[in-house]
C-alpha cells in the first residue's frame, strides 16, 4: 500500500495530541502566550508536569518559547495548531448520527469484501 507523504508524521502528531493534559495546555496558550507558572495555574496541573508536556510539545513543533530574564514565554507554533485543536472539539461536541454511510462513502472493508 503506499502511503502518501506526510501520513506517518501526522500519526504522531495525534499521538502527541491524545493527551487530555496536553490539549489542555494547548487551548490555554492558544487563548494567550503564558509561562509555565501561568499554565500550571490555568490548568490545575503541577509545574513539573507543566514543563514535562511543554517539552513534548516542543519537541513536535507545536508550540515554541521565548526567554525573557528568567522567564520563559509558550506561543501555539503557527494557526495550524489551534485550528486542529478546535475542530476536534467541535466534532466530538457535534450531536452523533446513526445514519449508515452512503455507497460513496463505504468503508475500505466493506469494498474489499463486495
Amino acid at each position: 500500500m503506499d502511503v502518501e507523504p506526510g501520513v506517518a508524521e501526522a500519526a504522531q502528531l495525534f499521538k502527541v495530541l491524545g493527551s487530555e493534559s496536553r490539549l489542555g495546555l494547548l487551548r490555554a496558550i492558544g487563548q494567550e502566550p503564558r509561562t509555565v507558572g501561568a499554565l500550571s495555574t490555568a490548568t490545575g496541573l503541577s509545574q513539573p508536569l507543566v514543563s514535562q508536556h511543554l517539552r513534548t510539545l516542543r519537541q513536535a513543533g507545536l508550540v515554541t518559547a521565548s526567554r525573557s530574564g528568567k522567564e520563559i514565554t509558550y506561543r501555539v507554533a503557527d494557526l495550524h495548531v489551534s485550528h486542529v485543536v478546535a475542530d476536534a472539539l467541535t466534532h466530538v461536541r457535534e450531536p452523533s448520527t446513526t445514519e449508515e454511510p452512503r455507497p460513496e462513502e463505504e468503508p475500505e472493508e466493506k469494498k474489499e469484501s463486495s
